[in-house]
């Protein structure tokens, strides 16, 4: 899920702007910012002038389950990134592409999660396999049985979490989601709100790569004001 380098759901091969920040030895965010001058750049006559393409936006859990984003750069654009950020790193990148290449043979890169829901439930997929493994490791000794039960209480406790905040998420819907599910209806975020205060529930505030955080809606509140089910 959180893989540096993936392999795109179209076949192309990408890599993140989270690995070209470890490969020059600079912050993400940086990377970032030049990902983007690049994408903007405008000539003397302030036309634009890109130099490369603008990635497409990525979502990630990161180490405290948070949502959060990177760019997918391909081939081609990273090596001009990496150019423009530090052109003595060219030689690592070229390294890490070849090492890359060599994975797709044995199918050891995978596509990011198109979107939250798909990172959580890929996240609790993980959980259960690390329970899995602590629980066939656990033996000999009553002192590693019981430091490997504890780790494996803890690793289900963190599973049935994530869980029930996957289930929680698809009780609620966004603006955004709705228009697409209803195939270009309009809504007025005024009378969600209005409803969701009637009903007593609360809107969620929800990571999106365009907009930062939307709105996040109760079912109960889209029955109410539009008279909408909210599918699972």
């Amino acid at each position: 899920m959180n893989q540096l380098i993936t392999k795109e759901q179209n076949g192309d091969l990408t890599m993140t702007s989270r690995e070209i920040a470890e490969v020059v030895g600079s912050r993400h965010d940086k990377v970032k910012q030049s990902i983007e001058r690049l994408a903007y750049k405008k000539d003397a006559n302030g036309n634009p002038a890109p130099v490369i393409s603008l990635p497409p936006l990525g979502e990630y859990l990161d180490s405290l389950g948070r949502p959060a984003t990177v760019y997918r750069v391909s081939k081609r654009d990273s090596y001009i990134v990496v150019a423009q950020l530090s052109p003595e790193f060219t030689a690592k990148l070229v390294d890490r592409w070849q090492e890359l290449e060599s994975k797709v043979a044995t199918h050891e890169v995978a596509a990011l999660p198109a979107n939250y829901i798909q990172a959580l439930e890929a996240l609790v997929e993980s959980e259960k396999q690390k329970q899995l493994a602590i629980a066939t490791k656990a033996e000999i000794g009553s002192r590693r049985e019981a430091t490997a039960m504890s780790t494996a209480s803890t690793a289900t406790r963190r599973a049935n979490m994530l869980e029930r905040d996957l289930d929680r998420s698809k009780e609620y819907c966004t603006i955004k989601r709705m228009t697409m599910l209803t195939h270009g209806q309009t809504f007025n975020w005024r009378l969600l709100k209005s409803a969701a205060q009637d009903l007593g529930r609360p809107s969620l505030d929800i990571y999106d790569a365009n907009y930062g955080t939307v709105k996040n809606y109760h079912r109960d509140v889209w029955m109410e004001a539009y008279g909408l089910e909210v599918a699972a």
